[in-house]
């Protein structure tokens, strides 16, 4: 459909609806934003302070790399930041990045741990994948790194 029929069946202005053809053009605004997801910082507001941050991500996915089968997880990140603190919204696109792909709960929580680790420094760092059953297996699990200091 031409620019000029979206402005003229939504009553909008040529260069509105040309911004709506663009804003859902293929890939997705959220395809896109995911496939540029990179891990950002920011500095510690109380450097001198040990304090522990806590997040959760519940809809974590990645594929089963033997079945093709898709995983499900809840991420529970606990860390005690260094000099550097991790930015929300940038883990979220970060870790929906690991949607389509094809690795074991093992080296999924290896891999984002280490990512984590190399964008933020934090003084401790720990990640539980706690990932759903399927076939009556239940996996866990846990990693971290540092040292982690009394709050």
């Amino acid at each position: 459909m031409a620019i000029e029929q979206i402005a003229e069946s939504a009553s909008v202005s040529p260069s509105a609806a040309n911004h709506q053809a663009e804003a859902t053009r293929t890939p997705l605004y959220g395809e896109r934003a995911i496939a540029d997801a990179q891990l950002i910082c920011f500095d510690n507001p109380r450097p001198g302070r040990a304090y522990e941050v806590s997040i959760e991500l519940p809809e974590f996915t990645c594929l089963c790399p033997f079945s093709g089968y898709p995983d499900f997880a809840v991420l529970r990140l606990l860390y005690q930041p260094g000099p550097r603190v991790l930015e929300l919204k940038a883990i979220k696109l970060y870790v929906n990045s690991y949607r389509n792909r094809a690795i074991s709960h093992e080296e999924v929580a290896n891999r984002i741990l280490d990512d984590l680790v190399a964008a933020a420094n934090p003084q401790w760092i720990e990640l539980v994948a706690d990932f759903s059953r399927r076939g009556n297996v239940h996996t866990v699990v846990r990693v971290s790194q540092g040292t982690r200091l009394p709050c």
